[in-house]
């Protein structure tokens, strides 16, 4: 009877083809069926997913050297201003910076996925010129492949909880949860639950720096912690977190990406942000491991909260569960309430088979972390602070 496994051994059974590989919702079934221990002496990988608007995400870009040269300092593509003060033809764009033409229809989101998609993208740059870059105002039409290299790097992505969001007041509210219905009309929740990467490892076991993963439908890693990383949130008994917990850095080629697992996203009054496909396996070292992707909707629960409050500290209505939240309705104060996910479980539920078949078929390898990261981190808010307007 085995009582550990280890990245080596895991990866050894995915190059013989011996690997068994199910995901976070299939494993729940077969535990239910046979038992945990039966489960544990059979089941190696476990294929978690999310597929949702991650609104911290953009890609580097370099698109080589005119002639003569130039550095762009002030630069547009698409009509979306992009960021000029890296190295001369290097730039990052941002998934929600906006078209100074089309406003919140059009963003930094659509660049991106025209990119990967294909289409032509339009640069406009200027520069005051200097003697080794003398040039001072590029245009050019460039399509993915004319780019020396593209890379999405997303700062925050795969959130491990988050907030569920209400409205409490007398009017609408626009958010990037989405559109939120006066007088608690409607409920908005953003992970998609049992399947979800961080929730299947919430003490960050097997995830960290160098982590192979999915993202777009193309293999990325991850970078580095996420910013508002939070390894310090209150926790149920399962050591679920409740409320927004950790964050992944991720990085991954834009020129191997998918446009179906990378999409933009629009949100009214609000403007874009970059729906990501992001799939994760975890290896099944130990008992822990498994009683970690044993999570069920029933036991993760999330803050229900008021987004009309104009605060940093929003109150809290309720706490609600996942069971609760895809169910469609859930009660607050007597009154059932429609829940919709700006997750997509459809696409999550694709990504996690994708990455499913990918190592059955000895295709995707597991990567043990470089490093893993630090406990006890707190999210702190901006210091010294004075809001003017």
């Amino acid at each position: 009877m085995r009582e550990k496994r280890t990245f080596e051994e895991i990866n050894e059974k995915i190059k013989d083809g011996s690997v068994v590989v199910c995901s976070a919702e299939e494993i729940l079934d077969l535990i239910d069926r046979d038992g945990e221990e039966a489960v544990f002496e059979t089941v190696d990988v476990v294929t978690t997913a999310t597929f949702g608007p991650m609104c911290s995400s953009g890609a580097f870009l370099n698109f080589g050297h005119s002639d003569p040269p130039i550095r762009l300092e002030k630069l547009t593509l698409n009509n979306v201003e992009a960021y000029g003060g890296l190295a001369a033809v290097d730039t990052y764009i941002g998934a929600t910076a906006e078209s100074k033409d089309r406003g919140l229809e059009y963003g930094g989101a659509h660049v991106i996925c025209d990119l990967i998609n294909g289409k032509e993208v339009y640069l406009e740059a200027t520069s005051k010129g200097t003697d080794c870059y003398p040039a001072k105002k590029v245009q050019a039409k460039m399509t993915l492949d004319d780019l020396n290299e593209a890379y999405l790097f997303n700062p925050r992505n795969a959130y491990q909880n988050y907030a569920a969001a209400t409205n409490g007041s007398t009017k609408a509210v626009y958010t990037y949860m989405g559109t939120l219905l006066p007088n608690y009309g409607n409920v908005t929740y953003a992970t998609s639950g049992a399947l979800s990467p961080l929730l299947n490892d919430p003490e960050l076991r097997t995830i960290g720096v160098g982590t192979r993963l999915l993202v777009g439908g193309a293999v990325g890693y991850v970078a580095w912690n996420g910013t508002q990383f939070n390894t310090a949130p209150v926790r149920n008994e399962n050591s679920t977190p409740i409320g927004t917990g950790a964050t992944l850095a991720i990085i991954g080629d834009l020129k191997q990406m998918d446009g179906q697992y990378i999409t933009p996203a629009v949100f009214k009054a609000y403007g874009t942000s970059l729906n990501v496909g992001i799939g994760i396996p975890i290896p099944i070292l130990n008992r822990d491991m498994l009683r970690f992707c044993a999570v069920r909707n029933k036991d993760i629960e999330t803050n229900l909260i008021d987004y009309s409050v104009p605060s940093r500290s929003k109150p809290v209505v309720r706490k609600v569960n996942y069971e609760e939240l895809q169910s469609g309705q859930i009660e607050i104060n007597g009154k059932r309430v429609k829940t919709s996910p700006t997750t997509s479980m459809r696409k999550s539920r694709e990504i996690a088979e994708i990455l499913k078949q990918k190592i059955q078929n000895g295709e995707f390898f597991l990567q043990e972390p470089i490093t893993f990261f630090a406990q006890g981190q707190k999210v702190k808010p901006m210091a010294n602070s004075e809001v003017l307007e």
